[in-house]
Parts: C-alpha cells; structure tokens; sequence
C-alpha cells in the first residue's frame, strides 16, 4: 500500500514540483495554500506525512504543528522551506517535526527524507544537521513556548497583522469579535515594545511567521 501526503505551499509552481517528484512512490491526497486549509484536510484525511513550508498564509507551518499535537494526530511532519536556519530548524523538531528539508535540495533529499520518517526517523538538512543536533542536546526548552513569550492566539493575531488584515478581517478570520482581537494586539505591543503594525510586520518576519511583509 503506498503512503498518503499532503502538500502544503502557497506557490503552485513548487506543489507541481512535488508532485513529480513524490507521485512515483506515493499518493498525494491533497494540496492546501495555507496552515488553516491543512489543519482541516489533516483531521480530515488524516494523512501519513504533511509535507509543509513554514511560512505560510493565514497560519505558518510551526502554530500548524503546534495544533496538530495539541490534537493527537499521528499525522507527521516534514517541513520544507526556503530557509537553512539552524534555529528556525530547532524550534520545528522542539514542537515535534519530524524532519527539515530545505528546498534547493528538495529533488536530491526529499525522498530519503521521507522513508527516513515513515521508517521512524527524524530526517534534518545535512548542511545546518549538525548546528541543530547541537542546539537541541544544549539548549533543552519547553516544547509549548517558542522563545517570545506570546501566546498562540497572540502569534495568530500578529501573523494577521503582518499580512496585512484589519482588526475586522481578523476577527473573522478567528471567529471572535473585534475587541478580542484588540486585546490581543495590545498584549502584543505590550510584549514586544512594537507599536505600529509595520513594526510588528517586521517581527513577524524576523520571527519566522511569515516570509514577506503583507501590508
């Protein structure tokens, strides 16, 4: 029986890129654009592997995992992203990746990447393997926080922000009224020290929640 994937991206070119390259050995069940299509095609399907980029629309690929084991899933996760950040890298497997892939060598490694994961192995890029495996044996940290001390809702709003919605948009986007997500802005100027939502745009992206800035 062949191993059932989900493809997360938000550019086609590349989920037509993967397709080719998976396609041969397993089945690609769905493609999503963003992390709250594939939370829901996750609990859905319930696929195998998720093959995923980190910085994705409306939820980044970190808060989706995040979601996913707060659900007990055994859906697991190889993040595939631009980025060979070594640190970007140890927060993924701290919150329960089970590899990293960095997308300039996705047609070389992808494939090992991920029997070595169906096979129950955590697979991470050679080129930043040894600075993660450093970082994770000498900084232990507790899995629930990444470091900012925000909330996941808080990290919701703030990805929202930086890509450009209204308090409004937000608020529908979240299912709660527009004075929650004012609160929610406020704790993050609070926290931060960030008081307008360029400044907060550019945090986001230095955090990893989003690629680009979207106002």
């Amino acid at each position: 029986m062949r191993h059932r994937i989900i493809l997360a991206d938000d550019h086609e070119m590349i989920l037509d890129g993967l397709r080719r390259i998976l396609e041969p050995e397993f089945d690609i069940v769905a493609t999503v654009a963003d992390g709250r299509a594939l939370i829901a095609e996750i609990e859905r399907l319930k696929p195998e592997i998720a093959l995923v980029d980190i910085s994705m629309p409306l939820l980044n690929g970190l808060d989706a995992l995040r979601r996913i084991k707060n659900a007990h899933s055994r859906t697991r996760f190889v993040f595939l992203t631009g980025s060979p950040d070594a640190a970007l890298a140890t927060q993924a497997f701290r919150l329960g990746a089970s590899g990293y892939v960095v997308k300039q060598s996705a047609a070389e490694e992808l494939v090992a990447a991920i029997h070595e994961v169906l096979a129950g192995h955590v697979y991470i890029a050679p080129r930043i393997a040894n600075e993660v495996l450093q970082n994770l044996m000498s900084h232990p940290a507790d899995t629930s926080k990444d470091g900012s001390g925000l909330t996941g809702r808080e990290r919701e709003v703030l990805q929202l922000l930086a890509e450009g919605k209204t308090v409004k948009e937000i608020s529908a986007i979240l299912n709660v009224s527009p004075r929650t997500v004012e609160f929610h802005k406020n704790n993050l100027v609070a926290k931060t020290g960030l008081h307008t939502t360029a400044e907060l745009a550019r945090y986001a992206v230095r955090s990893g929640l989003v690629s680009e800035l979207g106002y």
